[in-house]
């Protein structure tokens, strides 16, 4: 039988890496067109979602404001040319993800404001020309994603954002590779056995995209497993290593989930994730905030948390770009349940610079739900949202209509158990230092 403490110590590799492997699965399924969104590219190509997702996309709490922009990047063969148009002040963002899942840049209306730019993106070795206006973008890791989000205002909106998705692009620096020519996601050992896919697909990753010299404690647990082996290890393995390995895997795995559902503790029961994104401790490029009230400086938790935010939320941005709350149970504590019919009055719409909303997933994929209206989030922008003399906003969710005067301000919930997400895009002063608070969700019947 494996010994406890190896154990524990492959469950933290196994939680170490589990970002940088599940991140590298979904760049390689984007480019094939085996991942979860209906759109896909090849490398250095942006794909463009036309519409806004709904239920038929398996991908863990998608936003259902915005049209995304998606490209996955290899530059190591060479510069790549971004242009961004003017969107007149429309908001949008271009998030940088290295293959880690760290937010290392931002372009867009908070950042760098809305005006037409152009961005030479390299790897970290570059040290060549730069083309005169263009701004320098250097990402950690050769192969990184740029999640991009233009805002939507309603369906009679879906025409001027598609005209503003065309003109997102990218192109080789004069000289570059074309997309054909990258290299991509390392391919893992095909030798290697399904019980320890996930280690030999850990082991490639990491040889592939060195973390930085600060995870040295990291690396060295790794090759206690074999993981820094140039030769996989994992292909004749000692039934010993196997027992051992996917004991830690699975203790790994079982400890992402636990935390992943932690939570509601917070007022009003609502879990915010302000500073969840915060684990990105050495590469901080534009448009992010270097600053230690933005990072979480201890190291080990700083990887567990990335993790968790992995499992729950992948790409998800930093708090000041936007702020996701999402909650677990009701005013009384007990979990919310498409059984009840509930109530969420905020007194005071949340103090936003862009816009906000309140999306309903289901648990536990944390996935859209069909429902009789095609009403997937609810906010600001939804037409017919109808506010009090008070100021107030009140929005039913169950699964049945609330009656005629209340669908305007309906969110169905699915049959079971649900999870709902604020979304507060550019958050204002209140409700980044928590003076603004999301109210509990109150059943009603």
């Amino acid at each position: 039988m494996a010994d406890g403490q190896q154990v524990k110590d492959a469950a933290e590799v196994y939680i170490y890496g589990y970002p940088l492997v599940y991140d590298l699965q979904e760049v390689a399924n984007f480019v094939e067109g085996a991942g979860s969104f209906p759109v896909q590219a090849p490398y250095n190509s942006f794909g463009y979602a036309r519409r806004l997702l709904g239920p038929e996309t398996k991908f863990v709490s998608p936003n259902n404001d915005t049209l995304y922009v998606i490209a996955m990047m290899d530059v190591r063969q060479g510069p790549v040319v971004l242009h961004v148009p003017d969107t007149h002040d429309r908001y949008y963002v271009l998030q940088f993800i290295d293959a880690w899942s760290n937010n290392f840049a931002y372009i867009g209306r908070r950042a760098t404001g809305t005006a037409e730019a152009s961005f030479l993106l390299t790897d970290p070795a570059y040290d060549g020309p730069v083309p005169d206006g263009m701004t320098v973008l250097q990402a950690p890791t050769g192969v990184f994603t740029i999640g991009g989000r233009v805002q939507v205002d309603g369906d009679a909106d879906l025409p001027a954002v598609h005209a503003l998705q065309d003109q997102f692009t990218l192109t080789p620096l004069a000289g570059g590779a074309s997309p054909g020519q990258v290299t991509g996601v390392p391919k893992p050992d095909p030798q290697v056995g399904d019980d320890l896919r996930w280690w030999e697909q850990f082991r490639v990753a990491l040889a592939a995209f060195p973390p930085p010299q600060a995870d040295a404690p990291f690396v060295a647990l790794a090759e206690r497993f074999g993981a820094t082996a140039a030769e996989s290890p994992y292909v004749d393995p000692d039934p010993e290593l196997v027992e051992l390995l996917t004991a830690g895997h699975q203790a790994g795995q079982a400890k992402i989930e636990e935390l992943g559902k932690a939570g509601g503790d917070a007022a009003g029961g609502w879990t915010s994730a302000m500073h969840i994104f915060d684990y990105n401790l050495d590469h901080l490029g534009p448009g992010t905030i270097d600053a230690p009230e933005w990072k979480i400086s201890d190291r080990p938790k700083a990887y567990v948390t990335r993790a968790v935010a992995a499992r729950a939320g992948l790409w998800g941005n930093h708090g000041y770009e936007a702020d996701y709350a999402f909650v677990w149970t009701d005013h009384d504590g007990q979990p919310l349940d498409g059984a009840n019919r509930y109530e969420l009055r905020l007194e005071q719409p949340p103090p936003v610079d862009a816009f906000w909303s309140l999306t309903m997933y289901d648990v536990p994929d944390f996935y859209l739900v069909a429902n009789p209206i095609d009403r997937y989030s609810i906010g600001d922008r939804t037409p017919g949202l109808k506010t009090a003399n008070d100021g107030s906003v009140t929005i039913s969710m169950q699964t049945d209509s609330p009656g005629p005067g209340k669908e305007s301000n309906w969110l169905p919930t699915p049959q079971g158990r649900f999870r709902p997400i604020v979304r507060m895009y550019q958050p204002q002063k209140a409700i980044l230092d928590g003076t603004y608070v999301l109210p509990a969700i109150r059943k009603v019947g």
